[in-house]
């Protein structure tokens, strides 16, 4: 497998003299201007902290913080720039030291099996990486793969429903006046947009990750309606499908979507969501028949994930009631969704 290429640091820039703004004359080591202010190499500042965002992006977190670090040789010890990058600085090393912390116990947990898994999981970030393709070309070829598999009819419909709830994403990362990319797909696997920010907080980060949902929440209503109102059976089969597949990235695991809103979630919210899950589990048991055709498993999945996040240390200091509703109110419209289709397939 070969090496992870990490953006280049850009070259040390020659000595300025000349304020950039003011043009006032700067002597040697100057690193900002004495009479307007201005960083002397900000340009040169800008450079550095666009590679450690796309180190950030990458979730090469060491990497990203030696970089970042790498700014403050060209900043004032007393800028406010500077103490926010350290801030940031310290964010990264509590962010290292937890991952570091949960690999060694996943490591105790897993024994000999640690370091096959660890690889598949590098694995799967090399293939982000190598797949990093334009958004048209990813999306025929999803497009392509599913119509091989099961139709041009379903391959369409899937892959719009896929767009719209990436789309989401998209459209909640660029209100926010951040920066990201069109949606790129990966046969087989799904989709995923990139984007870029710095100091965003959870409840954003929450809100960025469950506008998926949302939007697919919305894609799948739009199939039901075409059902009901044509009775075409792929609009069934897409109704159903789409609210499946929104419904397990609320899993609070992974990189789904539900794990990243949870870290905007307090220990009591998430046990509420989890009760939630587990109660229309139990609810759609029939006859007392566990294994029952209208049991619907996905909300056990989701509710154990949750009731397991209960117990980790990644709370946040302030929890977002706005945050809570959204989710809960996914849960029990997508839950509600996939059981009402499951069930009327069945008929």
């Amino acid at each position: 497998m070969p090496a992870t290429v990490l953006p280049p640091e850009p070259a040390a820039p020659e000595i300025v003299h000349s304020c950039p703004s003011c043009s006032h004359w700067l002597p040697d080591g100057a690193l900002a201007c004495p009479d307007c202010k201005t960083l002397t190499y900000g340009q040169h500042l800008n450079l550095i902290a666009s590679t450690a965002q796309q180190l950030e992006q990458r979730q090469l977190w060491a990497a990203a913080r030696d970089r970042w670090r790498a700014t403050l040789a060209w900043l004032p010890s007393d800028a406010q720039q500077a103490l926010s990058i350290e801030q940031h600085i310290a964010q990264l090393d509590s962010r290292l030291r937890a991952e570091q912390d949960s690999r060694s116990r996943w490591t105790r947990r897993l024994g000999p099996f640690a370091p096959v898994l660890f690889f598949l999981a590098k694995v799967k970030s090399f293939l982000f990486v190598l797949l990093k393709l334009k958004f048209l070309l990813t999306m025929f070829a999803f497009f392509g793969i599913y119509w091989a598999l099961y139709g041009w009819q379903f391959a369409a419909g899937f892959t719009a429903s896929l767009l719209v709830h990436e789309l989401g994403h998209y459209v909640a990362v660029k209100r926010r006046g951040l920066t990201a990319e069109m949606p790129i797909f990966l046969p087989g696997f799904g989709a995923y947009v990139r984007w870029y920010g710095q100091g965003v907080s959870r409840e954003d980060l929450a809100a960025i990750a469950l506008a998926g949902p949302v939007f697919g929440l919305a894609a799948a209503g739009v199939c039901l309606a075409i059902y009901l109102a044509t009775h075409i059976p792929i609009f069934y089969v897409l109704t159903y499908v789409g609210g499946w597949i929104n419904f397990l990235n609320l899993l609070p695991v992974l990189g789904l979507d539900g794990a990243q809103a949870t870290l905007a979630l307090s220990r009591m919210q998430r046990a509420l969501i989890a009760a939630t899950c587990l109660l229309l589990f139990g609810l759609s048991v029939s006859d007392n028949n566990l294994f029952g055709p209208t049991t619907l498993w996905i909300f056990l999945i989701v509710g154990l994930g949750m009731l397991w996040r209960t117990f980790t240390a990644d709370l946040p200091e302030t929890p977002s009631t706005r945050t809570f509703l959204s989710f809960q109110a996914l849960v029990i419209v997508l839950g509600m969704l996939v059981y009402k289709t499951q069930f009327a397939g069945m008929r």
